[in-house]
């Protein structure tokens, strides 16, 4: 995300150009399906230049998207797949990944909890790897806000901040933050623990201004049309961190929700030899800074080895030498099964729509 309002709209304008799928004419292409972060020039032309081949990106939000994308295309359109990693078996399941040479990768470098074997791998064998974390928390203004009151998620629902609060519309995380709150663990939401999230969250709602996805979130924070966002984290205010200072994030008492997202290479890719390396570049060490440090998002680079590509100052807005702490208060995404990811899905909606 850009420092201001003036280069969120320049950055929206960039991303769209960037994201322009061309035509796999070239054989020596790679055409990538990826979040918003891989469109960043810093992060693909060292690729482009280094291999003598055009990176072709389409960005897209959400995995059932990218599914979507996927089951419309033809066989080979696509090369590589960025996905959040509680998804990976999701695409593994349909067929959709190439094995990957475990080999190759630099996973003996990262941080241990980011490996994810369980979510990266199926019957031993690796089909993705993680590249990028963080959390799904509290951002809030320092200005307005009392730092103490955000190291408690019930100061959400006490009044102090009503009309000041949006919400991050991603059903996955904020439920995930309300279980935590409930005392819950995100791996025990179930269909009865979620019918008991319902009071609390339209209780929020109604002490919210918005509900919004990622540019709308940050631009509404970084304005000053709010003080606090409900699922926030160091993805959004890192690259505000410049122009002002006083936006900031924490990991309240009760824990927060990691997010993961890991990159594949794709079953039927027509340059299976290319997007591996497209995956190991990113998994670098030095892809890996870039990518953390990305124009649209920032956050940490799974390889912990990128810190000795990052400046002092770049450390200390993704709070490396906190991670430790950090990593043992977070919980992972909810992983429903189709019926209670419906019923999630159903709650959202009913408190968007109330």
């Amino acid at each position: 995300m850009p420092r201001s309002i003036h280069a969120l709209r320049l950055c929206a304008l960039a991303t769209t150009a960037l994201v322009a799928l061309h035509a796999p004419a070239a054989a020596q292409s790679l055409n990538a399906l990826v979040w918003c972060d891989h469109a960043d020039p810093e992060l693909i032309r060292p690729f482009e230049e280094a291999h003598g081949v055009r990176v072709n990106l389409r960005e897209y939000e959400g995995t059932a998207a990218g599914l979507s994308i996927l089951e419309q295309s033809r066989p080979g359109d696509w090369d590589v797949l960025v996905i959040d990693a509680v998804d990976v078996h999701r695409a593994v399941d349909l067929s959709l990944l190439a094995a990957l040479p475990a080999e190759a990768l630099p996973t003996a470098d990262f941080f241990p909890e980011l490996v994810m074997d369980d979510l990266n791998t199926r019957d031993g064998v690796t089909y993705a790897v993680t590249e990028k974390f963080g959390y799904n928390t509290i951002s809030f203004n320092r200005a307005t806000v009392d730092p103490a009151d955000m190291n408690d998620l019930s100061a959400l629902w006490s009044g102090r901040y009503d009309g000041r609060i949006a919400i991050y519309d991603y059903y996955l995380p904020v439920l995930g933050m309300l279980a935590l709150n409930a005392g819950i663990d995100t791996a025990d939401l179930d269909a009865e623990a979620l019918e008991g999230l319902r009071a609390s969250l339209f209780d929020l709602r109604a002490r919210s201004r918005q509900v919004g996805e990622v540019v709308a979130s940050q631009t509404a924070l970084a304005t000053g049309e709010v003080d606090i966002l409900v699922g926030g984290g160091e993805w959004l205010t890192a690259v505000l961190a410049d122009e002002n200072p006083d936006l900031d994030w924490t990991i309240p008492e009760q824990g927060a929700v990691l997010w993961a997202q890991s990159i594949a290479a794709l079953a039927d890719s027509q340059n299976p030899d290319l997007a591996l390396e497209f995956v190991r570049y990113i998994a670098s060490p030095e892809g890996q800074a870039r990518l953390a440090t990305s124009s649209c998002y920032w956050g940490m680079p799974a390889n912990a080895a990128a810190g000795e590509h990052l400046s002092d100052a770049q450390r200390a807005i993704l709070r490396w030498d906190e991670q430790e702490g950090y990593l043992a208060r977070a919980q992972r995404y909810p992983v429903p099964d189709a019926a209670l990811d419906g019923a999630m899905q159903d709650l959202w909606t009913d408190m968007l729509q109330n």
